[in-house]
């Protein structure tokens, strides 16, 4: 049974949640491996629509199990509220939702420091979703951050006394007011720990056992490879590492036991904060894009930077992520369009490459390559087969195919599990083997 990593091949928002949602049933196990309450995935099949932050999009199939991996940083308040809003929906997670207990824990004084450095960096912020993600992984590589194993601890008090000092030591140093102060937080994490105990265990002795009993893993990355705190666009990128290099560590099983990765790229580019875009449109263009495809963040709500589709950081992305297969998102927002442009070189200082630059300086001073393609002006919403696509749209789609050098297997023609074109054949199907038939089954079933 295949195991597989799902990995965004720009800066997010590319439509995740989807499809870990939809190849679901082709696996028994999802595990988040990276990030925080800062990723936003959202799901909708039927009439219902779940926007997911911390929990697997997996936990919407009933006899899915869901983890989130030791390489996450997790906080205690708003994993309660979303597990707490899928109860109301009538989403049961009862022992199948399982917390990493070498997770993070990310507490409001992260969230407070993030803030303001934020506010301090003025003109020259990151655009953070302040959510405290960086801080919470900086206390983990400084040694002085809890994990969940610790909420249990006897000697938290003295634990959280030492990371309220360091915490606060930085807010002074950032200019924030804010007092921190151990007892509250204590009683705090206290309550957190009876919440979160029945839940907490070890994940990585879990997935182990899993593989060992031949179960099929999906994991399930946040944010993008541009945003990876190695590779991405440096230092405007988050604070984890969301390749599939990072879904091994993160997890914590064998990089030997992950057998493909399936990448998903929009159609056209975003992205949500500052730092190099190369492609990004300040024109009409860019406003239909973001109004067409309802460009607003799932977490923040801020509205998404806007441009075409970047194939030279595509290619970047599929060299780095060994990607086998694309899942291809969005495609119907580009139905209206008579001509569509995707980059595929960029122009520094009059010299085209086709690589992507390391050098922050590079990519803004980069100019894009465009190549011209011809727009559809016909409907693919609803269309179960590639061939059912206008001829301009098959062409677009092999395009891609050729620059990046992998195929596109599936391709989502609207927001719905079931506006979804599945491919029989190629990668993803050889890796999923018999179990397509399953996924299949659930995209019809809507």
């Amino acid at each position: 049974m295949a195991n597989l990593v799902i990995i965004g091949m720009q800066w997010g928002d590319e439509g995740k949640g989807k499809i870990v949602d939809l190849i679901c049933p082709a696996f028994d196990a999802v595990a988040r491996f990276q990030g925080g309450h800062n990723a936003g995935h959202t799901v909708k099949f039927g009439d219902q629509h779940f926007s997911l932050h911390l929990i697997p999009s997996g936990i919407l199939h009933p006899e899915m199990r869901c983890v989130l991996g030791s390489g996450m940083v997790i906080a205690p308040d708003a994993f309660l509220s979303e597990r707490d809003g899928l109860r109301a929906g009538g989403i049961d997670d009862r022992d199948r939702l399982f917390l990493s207990s070498r997770a993070t824990v990310l507490l409001p004084c992260h969230a407070a420091l993030d803030q303001a450095r934020e506010r301090a960096r003025g003109d020259a912020a990151i655009g953070t979703t302040s959510r405290g993600i960086g801080p919470a992984y900086e206390s983990r590589a400084g040694r002085y951050g809890l994990r969940l194993v610790d909420l249990l601890a006897p000697d938290l008090e003295e634990r959280l006394d030492r990371l309220v000092g360091m915490v606060g030591g930085h807010l002074a140093a950032a200019g924030g007011d804010e007092r921190l102060e151990v007892a509250p937080l204590l009683e705090q994490c206290r309550r957190w720990a009876d919440e979160l105990a029945p839940a907490i265990c070890d994940t990585e002795a879990l997935l182990a056992g899993w593989l060992a009993a031949g179960k099929g893993l999906l994991f399930e990355g946040a944010q993008g490879t541009l945003l990876d705190r190695d590779h991405g666009t440096y230092p405007f990128v988050t604070s984890s590492n969301c390749t599939t290099g990072g879904a091994a560590v993160g997890a914590g099983v064998p990089p030997t036991r992950i057998d493909g990765a399936v990448g998903i790229l929009k159609a056209y580019s975003t992205r949500v904060g500052a730092g190099p875009f190369v492609t990004e449109l300040h024109d009409e263009a860019g406003e239909f894009l973001r109004s067409r495809g309802n460009e607003f963040g799932t977490t923040t709500g801020r509205p998404r930077r806007c441009g075409w589709l970047d194939l030279v950081a595509g290619r970047f992305s599929q060299r780095l992520n060994g990607i086998d297969a694309i899942a291809l998102t969005k495609l119907d927002v580009l139905d209206d369009l008579d001509e569509i442009k995707v980059c595929t070189a960029y122009r520094i200082d009059g010299r085209e490459t086709q690589e992507f630059p390391a050098s922050l300086h590079d990519l803004e001073r980069a100019e894009p390559v465009y190549r011209s393609l011809p727009g559809w002006r016909q409907g693919t919403v609803g269309a179960l087969e590639r061939r059912q696509l206008p001829a301009a749209a098959q062409a677009y789609i092999e395009f891609i195919e050729g620059e990046i050098g992998a195929t596109v297997d599936l391709i989502s023609t609207g927001p719905r599990r079931e506006e979804t074109i599945v491919s029989t054949e190629g990668p993803l199907a050889a890796l999923l083997g018999d179990r397509l038939e399953g996924v299949l089954a659930e995209r019809s079933a809507g």
